[in-house]
């Protein structure tokens, strides 16, 4: 347990006995002794010593504070509670009115230390906070979810008069103990429970009262010892810090609890509802989704006509022979189900089995009359923060967590269609015992593969991780038919196992658009019909979801608005969305909706779901009730782990290549001086241009300005250095990137342009502003006009009507964007990538990589890019060293850096309300360093904008209201106002940012001016080429897969050992468990990132020369890679290990050496009997160890397999046989 790590030895036994003696405090002796010590002080002073109290209870919150502090390894700069609250704030511990509660104790023990704060009412309000922290850093450190009511100490004599404010406190901390132990289990009425509360509760007091002079002669016995406590907390917290800077181990395990405690941060901060509270939440959620709750009463009436929701009624406490059950669910006045209601933190998992036995045994004739049928189908447990669902007409039936109950009429649809198939009576029933055989005809068979991966894992509930929703992940290379695949199995579940709706999520609008056409142009394979003839497709639009769709293709921001109601900042009503960065003012938060309950779709398809619509929009997500599957060619990590490792099928790009889904590519490098390594604008008058109006006008600058490779396209446009590219691309484009498409004159050899088509080429550039200079060196350079090359990104008029003509077109030969066709949208006649930015994630580069892969037939390539044969490869041409450089895996919810932020989006969070404190400073620097930049004249139109202020006032403003100093003396003055510091603070950064804020045109024309600032022009700087050629792997490539691969071994060391282990002669593993296990580690490597194969991780080892071949070209296999991997376990070169050899070549050694020893024994095998052994080796090559098994199967058995090898040898000899070989060759 956590909590274990709180301290470095057991805590004194003084501690345990004082924690044992204390209902408020004793529940943290084992997260920190200390707190027991202090909270335990507080509570015993609390009326006879109201000053000593505040004191504790300040110290109390002070230990806590620097405890958790130790715990997360949290940076704090500065030595006050302020300076942690202040750090703690910041990563993220504290939520809710956390905060507030620490800053309200340190106030009021500041005022005890400093001015003598001697009063019983703020002692106790001190003290019962103190608690609610105890009880909060409890539920941190362990997430539970426990009811732990404070237990209030009572004043020895009544207080005077004036203190009427205790009074109120103490009454109001005795009805909230009442409500906590209120429970209406074993009860026979309301009243009845609440009396039994009263009662329990007198008697609690009574007994606490009994105890306080034992508890106050316990604290007092170890005053003196306190600093002795507090001592060993302190060393306990330097002993974590040492052994997390000196251990590997434990700052690993550091980073984990960090990330587990942020994970139950937010949680944690939430009080756990009281069974009152529970059953008030409980109501509340049936009603929204149309339930008429009613008391089970004389006047009970199951004949209300509902609304379009359906015709439901929940009726509270009915009694069954079981017991009584919290509701009873009537649909159209049959009982159908029960609802178990449990407080908060309560064992759902008994909860569980209370509402089985509840609904398999209705007690009396009204409620056998008025069932469905017995046992009861529809089974819900909730503590009103987590809803569980069973429904017994699944087969093998589930529980799974579901985010509201169902609406009546959605359980009616239910129960009419069990009626109708006894046999499949639900969704999950038809998926295992309705759906038909795969008409495989026009399918290829990786989507075969797909189509059934995705339909088993469905049909058993695959992919769930506890109770969540079951997720199936469908990794398929770019180009090989992903929605094709997915409107098939679409198709089929919503027919065969009669879904009500499928919800397809795309992460930009126009592969919406292609999804559209896709499912709506689908011809069924059964009736030949298209699909849309059969069920409504519809786009989610500003109409909202129609009841007739039966497919819904929609971004998950569109989706997110259509539940929530919201307008997502920065984005239109009707188009708007194009990508996950848009900031949502308080987090991506989802509520109840009924117009599209959670229930609303029965499968939920996400494609491109490498990207992050898992990340901060997962609450959309994980709203529904419903399976998901996802579709992508480039999973990352946490790809898999959001589907819960469930991969069910798997098409690489390599395989897509061998069964021509894909064409292959060769990589043609270009690269120049200022590419490579910047430039110099030298001193003088040069070009600015406004990156937003291309406006340009002439500045003088005094000194030469150098810039640096990562620059160029981004702050500083050269000329030349764009120029001298594209003019080598052009000048090599015929001779060596597509030699075989050159046509040439008879007598001179001069190119013939005139006969030739340039490849569909499509360039990626760095930003809109980069693209545009792109396109006017692209025309100028190869002496063409507009329809020749043209600009296609999302700020481009008419961007979609110039994507159809660059697709179908001959006219449009190149086109450049930035983002828009960079994943997703379909170009085949595509031949050609020009990188002109660089790309940092690989699984972006892959997408980016695959628009160049998609194949067609030679009559629709030959539309576009007539006379030149089928299209059979592609080419990239690198021009930034793309291919060449790192890659890394996408981190979904990564915090911006100061550097990685930009202005446009901390200005647009001004507007939204959810700019940051340290936002706030970063936009302040930005502002100020743009300030500095500026001439007077935009300084005066800037003050203009703002209504009457400079900007330097309004960044001396944004700087004073995140300091430090400026902030304590705000959150002092609203504690004495009796506000909320917290807000106060939170107003303060409002105010200081509001000039932004509240003037679009001021924040427009403030980006306007820092991007013309950035943008300047080298048009005297002269580029030159220093490589242009095809690129081949050299020995960096081959020395950095080599050493990515030792450290995927080291890694995974311990596995990969065992896995050795079991391919060693005598293991007890069977030889076919060892090779599946080695098949799988293939397949793991094989996957993007990494795109590892057997063949290519040797021939980096033979370009290194660390591997030994005998010269002979040969695809290495598994085999092989189990040679790699007992190499490296060995310690590899460095140790002395012996080179690795292809393992067909080592066996073929050893099987000959063998032979040879057996004659020299006087052993000479008969010609069949060698036929046998021949064949033995032969296998063993293949799969490292010999089954016996095989023998059963060719080619043994056409010498009549097992019986006929021991016919040959003999019994005991075959044994013999079999043994030695699997000693001798698998060694």
């Amino acid at each position: 347990m956590s909590s274990a790590d709180g301290a470095s030895q057991a805590p004194d036994p003084r501690l345990v006995r004082l924690a044992g003696k204390s209902r408020n405090f004793g529940f943290l002796l084992p997260h920190l002794p200390l707190l027991v010590a202090y909270g335990t002080a507080a509570e015993s002073h609390v009326f006879t010593d109201p000053n000593t109290s505040l004191i504790k209870c300040r110290q109390f919150a002070e230990a806590m504070a620097a405890d958790l502090i130790s715990r997360a390894r949290v940076r704090v700069e500065g030595t006050t509670q302020f300076d942690r609250l202040r750090a703690l704030d910041r990563e993220g511990y504290l939520h809710g009115d956390v905060g507030s509660a620490f800053h309200e104790v340190r106030t009021l023990g500041n005022e005890a230390n400093h001015s003598g704060l001697d009063s019983a009412d703020d002692a106790f309000r001190a003290l019962r906070t103190c608690f609610r922290l105890g009880a909060w850093y409890h539920r941190l450190l362990t997430g539970s979810r426990e009811q732990l009511p404070f237990v209030p100490p009572s004043p020895d004599h009544t207080p005077a008069t004036e203190n009427e404010r205790l009074l109120q406190d103490v009454a109001r901390a005795r009805r909230e103990l009442e409500e906590a132990r209120l429970s209406y289990h074993d009860q026979a009425s309301q009243a009845q429970a609440e009396q039994a509360a009263r009662s329990a509760v007198e008697r609690e007091l009574a007994q606490a009262q009994a105890e306080r002079e034992e508890l106050a002669r316990a604290v007092a016995a170890m005053q003196h010892q306190v600093e002795e406590f507090q001592a060993a907390a302190e060393a306990a917290q330097l002993s974590r810090r040492h052994a997390g800077a000196t251990d590997t181990a434990a700052a690993s395990a550091a980073v984990a609890e960090r990330a587990r405690l942020l994970d139950n941060a937010e949680q944690a901060s939430r009080e756990p509802l009281t069974e009152v509270q529970v059953r008030k939440r409980l109501d509340a959620m049936l009603t929204a989704a149309g339930w008429d709750v009613q008391d089970g009463r004389a006047d009970l009436n199951l004949h209300v006509q509902g609304d379009w929701r359906g015709n439901g009624v929940a009726v509270r406490e009915v009694t069954t022979a079981r017991g009584r059950a919290d509701y009873a669910l009537y649909v159209d006045r049959k009982l159908v189900g029960v609802i178990e209601a449990k407080r908060e933190g309560a064992d759902l998992s008994a909860a569980e089995a209370q509402a089985d036995r509840y609904a398999d045994h209705p007690t009396d004739a009204q409620q056998r009359l008025t069932a469905w049928r017995t046992p009861l189908p529809f089974r819900y447990v909730s503590d009103g923060g987590e809803t569980r669902f069973r429904s017994v007409l699944d087969p093998h039936s589930r529980t799974r967590r579901i985010f509201s109950f169902h609406q009546p009429r959605t359980l009616a649809r239910w129960v009419r269609q069990a009626e109708e198939d006894e046999q499949a009576p639900s969704y999950r029933a038809r998926l295992r015992r309705r759906m038909p055989e795969l008409d495989e005809r026009p399918l290829r068979p990786a989507q075969i593969a797909a189509v059934r991966g995705v339909e088993n894992s469905l049909a058993f509930g695959k992919g769930q991780q506890g109770m969540g929703q079951s997720r199936a992940l469908v990794q398929m290379a770019t180009g090989a038919g992903k929605t094709f695949t997915a409107v098939t199995f679409s198709y089929r579940i919503l027919k065969h196992a009669r879904a009500e709706r499928v919800l397809f999520l795309v992460d930009r609008n126009n592969l919406g658009v292609q999804a559209f056409a896709e499912f709506e142009n689908f011809r069924t394979p059964d009736t030949d019909r298209k699909f849309a003839d059969l069920y409504n497709v519809q786009r989610l639009g500003a109409e909202g979801m129609f009841a007739s769709s039966k497919v819904v293709i929609s971004t998950v921001q569109r989706l997110y608005m259509e539940l929530t109601g919201a307008t997502l900042p920065g984005t239109e009503r009707g188009e708007g969305e194009t990508g996950y960065d848009v900031e949502v003012p308080g987090g991506i938060e989802v509520g109840y909706n009924a117009n599209i309950p959670p229930e609303a779709f029965d499968l939920i398809v996400v494609d491109e779901c490498h990207r992050s619509i898992y990340g901060k929009w997962r609450s959309v997500l994980e709203y529904f009730d419903a399976p998901i599957v996802g579709l992508t060619a480039t999973p990352v990590a946490q790809t898999f782990g959001y589907f819960n490792a469930n991969l069910v099928s798997e098409y690489s790009y390599p395989e897509a290549v061998a069964d021509r889904v894909n064409v292959d590519f060769s990589v043609y490098e270009i690269e120049t001086r200022i590419t490579a390594e910047g430039g110099v604008i030298a001193q003088g008058t040069i070009p600015v241009r406004d990156r937003r109006t291309r406006r340009q006008r002439y500045e003088d600058i005094d000194e030469d300005i150098e810039y640096g490779a990562r620059q160029v396209g981004v702050g500083v446009i050269s000329k030349d250095q764009l120029r001298t590219v594209v003019q080598t691309f052009r000048d090599r484009l015929f001779t060596e990137i597509f030699p075989e498409r050159a046509r040439r004159h008879p007598d001179t050899g001069a190119l013939l342009w005139d006969e030739m088509y340039v490849p569909k080429t499509l360039v990626f550039a760095k930003n809109d502003n980069h693209a545009e200079e792109i396109v006017e060196v692209i025309r100028d350079v190869f002496g063409k006009g507009n329809d020749f090359c043209a600009k296609i990104t999302s700020a481009a008029r008419n961007a979609a009507e110039r994507l159809v003509a660059f697709r179908n077109l001959p006219d449009l030969r190149i086109a450049v964007t930035v983002d828009m066709i960079a994943t997703g949208t379909d170009v085949k006649p595509l031949e050609c990538l020009l990188f002109l930015r660089d790309v940092k994630s690989w699984a972006y580069f892959e997408q980016m990589k695959g628009r160049g892969a998609r194949t067609l037939s030679l009559t629709d390539f030959e539309k576009v890019t007539p006379g030149v044969g089928p299209k059979t490869r592609f080419v990239i041409v690198d021009a930034v060293g793309v291919t060449k450089k790192p890659k890394v895996d996408a981190a979904p919810l990564e915090r911006h850096t100061d550097k990685q932020i930009s202005l446009e989006k901390l200005l647009r969070k001004t507007a939204a309300n959810t700019i940051e404190e340290e936002e706030v400073s970063t936009l302040a620097a930005r502002l100020a360093k743009l300030d500095i930049q500026m001439t007077d004249e935009e300084r005066a139109e800037i003050q203009r904008l703002s209504g009457g202020m400079e900007l330097a006032k309004i960044v001396h403003e944004m700087v004073d209201a995140v300091s430090a100093d400026r902030q304590l003396e705000v959150r002092e003055a609203a504690e004495r106002a009796g506000r909320d510091p917290a807000r106060a603070v939170r107003d303060l950064i409002e105010r200081a940012v509001q000039p932004l804020a509240a003037q679009p045109p001021l924040r427009a024309r403030l980006l306007e001016m820092r991007r013309a600032k950035d943008i300047l022009y080298d048009e005297n700087g002269v580029d030159e080429l220093l490589r242009a050629g095809a690129v081949a792997d050299d020995e960096d490539t081959a020395a950095r897969t080599v050493r990515d691969w030792r450290q995927y071994i080291a890694d995974n060391r311990d596995e990969i050992a065992a896995m050795s282990i079991a391919f060693s002669a005598g293991s007890d593993v069977p030889p076919s468990v060892a090779m599946n296990r080695l098949n799988d580690v293939a397949r793991s490597i094989a996957r993007p990132p990494r795109a590892w194969t057997p063949d290519k991780l040797w021939q980096a080892y033979e370009k290194l020369g660390e591997a030994a071949t005998d010269g002979a070209r040969r695809t290495h296999t598994a085999p092989d890679l189990l040679a790699l991997l007992r190499y490296e376990l060995a310690g590899g070169a460095e140790r002395g290990a012996p080179a690795p050899r292809p393992h067909e070549e080592v066996v073929r050694g050893r099987y000959q050496t063998w032979i040879v020893s057996q004659e020299q024994m006087g052993t000479r095998f008969t010609e069949r009997q060698r036929w046998w052994l021949d064949r033995i080796a032969e296998a063993t090559a293949k799969r490292v160890r010999f089954d016996t098994a095989d023998l059963d199967y060719a080619p043994f058995t056409s010498h009549n397999g097992t019986d006929g090898f021991i016919a040959e040898f003999g019994g005991t000899r075959a044994e013999q046989i079999i043994t030695e070989l699997d000693r001798e060759l698998s060694a």
